[in-house]
């Protein structure tokens, strides 16, 4: 025997790339919460109007600043009225809510359960629309 039939070397094993599969992971979760909260806010779990004195509007919030907002709404005069807390999304809503404080007026919500977190608003009651009432 020769020594050039002799069995020919072993390829050296890859190594296997962990950052890589770290990166896919970590892509996956980050499309996988952003389709939750895509969905989250694209369908409301209920809308609808509330009234009442508007006593408390303010962006507040430590890392995410959001719109919140507190109305007083009685049912009967001389009873203590029930306070209803919601948050604000739209920008274009801030002005008037602003020019309302103190009035009577009609909230049009909508009601996203399941936000993962308060950076999107305190409350899961989203208000979009204001009107005065005289």
């Amino acid at each position: 025997m020769t020594e050039s039939s002799a069995a020919p070397a072993p390829r050296p094993r890859r190594r296997a790339r962990p950052w890589l599969i770290l990166v896919g992971l970590l892509l996956l979760v980050v499309l996988a919460f952003s389709a939750y909260v895509g969905l989250v806010f694209a369908w409301s779990y209920s809308e609808g109007e509330r009234a009442g004195v508007l006593q408390k509007f303010s962006r507040k919030g430590w890392l995410c600043k959001t719109y919140e907002g507190e109305m007083a709404m009685s049912i009967v005069p001389g009873v203590t009225p029930t306070i209803w807390e919601f948050s604000v999304r739209d920008e274009e809503v801030v002005p008037e809510l602003n020019a309302a404080l103190g009035k009577r007026v009609v909230l049009h919500y909508t009601e996203h359960k399941g936000v993962p977190t308060s950076c999107f608003g305190a409350t899961p009651y989203y208000v979009d629309s204001v009107a005065s009432v005289q």
